[in-house]
């Protein structure tokens, strides 16, 4: 399989946040945030392995910002590290204020993609290849992230095996 640049799997949805988005407190809801970090992260993740993917967790979702209705957000999203079966797609969301153009970062999430054959089974995906060192810092910093969780898993499964 050959390897994949981060750059060809970047993709970016920019969405104007209206009054149906919002939350009681006026702002956008983060549901509707989340929503569409899964849908510019599994776009990331077609283009890089050009298949079917699912989104198999959501690692960390981070916001930093509120967004109000009215604002236009924009997600950037791209394959940060790629594995067998899955990839780590990480997704920039910033607002823009539409009158006075002021951009603010205001979320960052790292989802998990698995890409799926035509059964549905999990599908090999292609390395990536990374080119600049910021594409290499968050090649890293995914395996990081990656190893946490797998930590984390077998030590909730020996903590559920000596409570059984």
């Amino acid at each position: 399989m050959q390897p994949r640049r981060p750059s060809d799997s970047n993709s970016i949805l920019t969405r104007w946040m209206g009054i149906e988005d919002a939350n009681t407190a006026g702002y956008v809801h983060g549901g509707v945030i989340m929503r569409l970090c899964d849908e510019v992260a599994g776009i990331a993740a077609i283009r890089h392995c050009g298949v079917r993917v699912v989104t198999a967790g959501m690692d960390r979702m981070t916001f930093l910002d509120p967004v109000h209705v009215g604002q236009l957000v924009t997600f950037r999203a791209t394959v940060n590290a790629a594995w067998r079966t899955s990839m780590e797609v990480g997704v920039r969301v910033e607002s823009e204020h539409v009158r006075t153009r002021e951009v603010a970062h205001t979320s960052t999430a790292y989802l998990t993609m698995v890409a799926l054959d035509d059964d549905g089974t999990p599908a090999q995906v292609p390395p990536l290849a990374p080119e600049t060192p910021d594409e290499r810092r968050r090649e890293h910093e995914a395996q990081l992230r990656r190893d946490n969780r797998l930590a984390e898993r077998d030590a909730i499964l020996r903590v559920r095996s000596t409570h059984a």
